[in-house]
């Protein structure tokens, strides 16, 4: 009989532990870039996250690894996934793939652009939206993505149930709340990320050589971030 597979996931297995090693790895593959970068906001960030950066079948799998061990270590209960295109394709595919590695075989599916009217036709490709569904995506900046997302799984007559991204930014939104916790709040769903503001600021202040950016990002903190721990 084959032996079944065991993912190799980040060790140790605490989330704060994972999101150190996520953040060594994203800066590592230059997904987390430090400097000047204009924001969707409009906002000059000294950094930016880039998940375009995980370009290759190595990449692609260790992130599916940080992806499915935030979706297991957050307990929440869904049947399947979903990830907004573009850059949520990839996500919820490997993502899937993680957590079929884990021992959990689970649907997934993701949306066009633009409505098929041949072929099999459609706005969605991969499973049917049914039951509670999992948003897969990779970072909330004013929600936009996820609030169309949300109005999908329930046209399908789905129920979305939460949403994983890999980075908090812990920006304030419309309001003195994050974009996170605006989400949360509207939606009446958790949102769970890999790592957050607060753990890239630790690896940065750990880090000689990324020292000239922790000041910075401490200002940008103070004049953007969230005033409030409210979820």
């Amino acid at each position: 009989m084959r032996p079944k597979l065991r993912p190799r996931f980040p060790t140790p297995a605490s989330m704060s532990a994972l999101s150190r090693e996520f953040i060594a790895f994203a800066v590592a593959c230059e997904a987390i870039r430090f400097g000047e970068f204009k924001t969707k906001a409009g906002r000059l960030s000294p950094y930016f996250l880039n998940t375009g950066q995980f370009n290759n079948g190595e990449r692609v799998r260790k992130l599916a690894q940080f992806y499915a061990k935030a979706i297991v270590d957050s307990g929440i209960p869904f049947d399947m996934l979903f990830g907004a295109a573009y850059k949520g394709i990839p996500l919820v595919v490997g993502s899937a793939m993680g957590l079929a590695e884990a021992g959990r075989n689970v649907p997934f599916c993701f949306n066009r652009k633009e409505a098929k009217d041949h072929g099999e036709g459609g706005s969605t490709v991969g499973a049917p939206l049914v039951g509670k569904v999992l948003i897969v995506d990779d970072v909330i900046s004013a929600g936009t993505a996820i609030r169309e997302s949300v109005e999908l799984i329930r046209s399908a007559g789905a129920t979305p149930c939460g949403v994983v991204v890999s980075v908090d930014r812990m920006e304030r939104g419309s309001g003195l709340l994050s974009a996170t916790q605006e989400v949360a709040q509207s939606f009446g769903m958790p949102v769970v990320s890999i790592a957050n503001l607060d753990d890239l600021i630790e690896f940065v202040r750990a880090q000689q050589s990324l020292a000239q950016y922790l000041r910075p990002i401490n200002r940008y903190r103070e004049q953007y971030g969230a005033k409030t721990n409210a979820s």
